[in-house]
């Protein structure tokens, strides 16, 4: 009950006109970001990053999370009338949204989007307001020997941010972001390191034109190379935007089971959106009584769907906020955004800003208002959005990118850095390497490097503590654990013994 009323407190802080206009505007943007194919949440998030730096952090925080919100559901737009998802985390949503929209139903095929959309988000934050202040009370046993297994660890989740490829290659983009992080004056002694005499890697790569560059850049290079769809452009006389009630209830308890799923997929770090859409559209298929209509315009596999994937987005909240480890590729770029504006996620987070968790949901829920009022009463506008020519849009985009890079510093040096990595980004994306490791890498570069000097001061140069503590010794197991798991033997060893019982009780 703690929780709740702290929730509804902290509306007290973004109920003003200021709050809700600069809400309002982001996720607007961030729904059409996600509309438009080859721009994904995670590139929204990162060049909003830049553009909120002057803002103060209420208001910066406020945007980029609206951003993200927005960015998500909007997808939908493109994946229900090109059959292209506008993000990952859409590809669910067009096995059934493209057969409404060929059929005449697109209308409401965005409608049924934005409810689930919505209803997803509201429980995400429920279970976010309830489960991560006492896990942020449980990581305030912390010290600089699990910091360092907690940044391990979230070095190798970099696997698992991987879509369409392999997870060893997620492995290698988060360590050559580890190595990029290394690069400058080490954090305790000052120490230049691997930077070739030049004066300008001093103080190491900066975060920001690194991650511009290789999710804004490299995104415009990627984006070009995609072909154009046609477009469902078949209107039904029934067809209508605002979803009947009574499909809704009539699906409430997809609707439930999926956001709770939506939300546990998040909670795990690295997993993601596009995961969550698919694990509730699979869940929803099979205790489903019809699922022959699956992906021929199923009103419940499209609300399962967006009700997955928008669900993720306040569980991947959870330990980002409480652990500093990304649930997803976007909320990676969000870690790096709360440090930037001065908000340091972690196990201290509750005791430097024990109602920031309050303020998180409130901004939650005022994007998911925003989000509904514009998916229903917009939808037409949408669908010109979608008629844009790449030509006229990438410039556009790639002048934010040098615009956002150099206002933070005023270095050109950081305009060839966003370049550099966007180039490099590219030709990763062709060979199917996943850009967030690498970014996910040079966040938590530092805190490893710092944690590893610090515990080994305070041992004396003894490495026992960091495998004899209590919590560092589950880091261990846990890690451990997780790179025996990417065997094959080792995956059928361990499901030998449940495929035994599962036999016992047939018999």
């Amino acid at each position: 009950m703690t929780g709740l009323a702290d929730l509804a407190g902290a509306f007290g802080q973004l109920l003003t006109p200021t709050m809700l206009f600069h809400a309002a505007w982001a996720t607007l943007l961030g729904i059409v970001i996600g509309s438009l194919p080859g721009l994904t949440a995670t590139m929204g998030v990162a060049l909003m990053t830049t553009l909120t730096y002057s803002l103060d952090s209420t208001t910066a925080i406020l945007v980029l999370i609206c951003m993200y919100v927005g960015a998500i559901y909007g997808g939908s737009r493109s994946a229900i009338l090109l059959n292209i998802p506008g993000t990952p985390a859409s590809a669910a949503t067009s096995l059934d949204g493209y057969p409404l929209a060929k059929a005449g139903r697109a209308g409401y095929a965005m409608g049924l989007a934005t409810a689930g959309s919505a209803l997803g988000t509201v429980v995400g934050i429920l279970m976010l307001v309830m489960i991560a202040p006492p896990l942020a009370e449980a990581a305030l046993n912390f010290g600089s020997f699990e910091f360092f297994w907690l940044a391990v660890f979230g070095i190798l989740i970099s696997g698992q941010l991987t879509a369409d490829t392999t997870p060893l290659k997620g492995y290698i983009a988060g360590l050559l972001g580890l190595m990029i992080a290394m690069v400058g004056s080490e954090g305790i002694h000052a120490h230049v390191r691997f930077s070739f005499g030049v004066p300008d890697l001093y103080a190491g790569i900066a975060l920001i034109p690194a991650m511009v560059g290789a999710f804004g850049f490299a995104e415009i290079l990627t984006a070009m190379w995609n072909k154009s769809a046609e477009m469902a452009t078949g209107k039904d006389k029934s067809d209508r935007t605002l979803p009947h009630m009574v499909d809704l209830w009539r699906h409430k308890i997809t609707i439930v089971r999926s956001g709770i799923i939506g939300t546990l997929v998040g909670i795990i770090p690295g997993v993601g959106e596009d995961i969550g859409a698919w694990a509730s559209y699979a869940a929803a298929r099979k205790s489903s009584k019809e699922p022959e209509k699956y992906g021929q315009g199923s009103h419940e596999g499209l609300i399962s769907a967006e009700t997955g994937n928008s669900a993720v987005v306040p569980g991947s909240l959870i330990p980002a906020i409480t652990l500093a480890v990304p649930g997803s590729a976007s909320s990676a770029v969000l870690i790096a955004a709360l440090f930037i504006h001065g908000i340091r996620p972690g196990p201290l987070i509750m005791v430097e800003q024990p109602q920031f968790i309050s303020l998180v949901g409130a901004m939650l829920i005022t994007a998911t208002v925003f989000m509904g009022i514009f998916g229903l009463t917009l939808t037409r506008a949408f669908v010109q959005v979608l008629r844009v020519p790449y030509s006229y849009l990438m410039p556009v985009v790639f002048v934010l990118c040098v615009i956002g890079t150099y206002a933070l510093s005023q270095r050109t040096f950081d305009i060839w850095i966003m370049v550099g990595f966007g180039l490099v980004g590219f030709v990763l994306r062709q060979m199917k390497y996943p850009m967030a490791p690498l970014v996910l890498g040079i966040i938590l570069g530092d805190l490893l490097d710092k944690s590893l000097r610090r515990g080994l001061t305070l041992s004396d140069g003894d490495l026992t503590p960091f495998f004899t503590r209590p919590v560092s010794a589950c880091f261990v197991a846990i890690i451990a654990l997780s790179i025996l798991m990417n065997f094959a033997p080792v995956r059928r060893l361990l499901a030998l013994p449940f495929r035994r019982l599962m036999g016992q009780r047939d018999a």
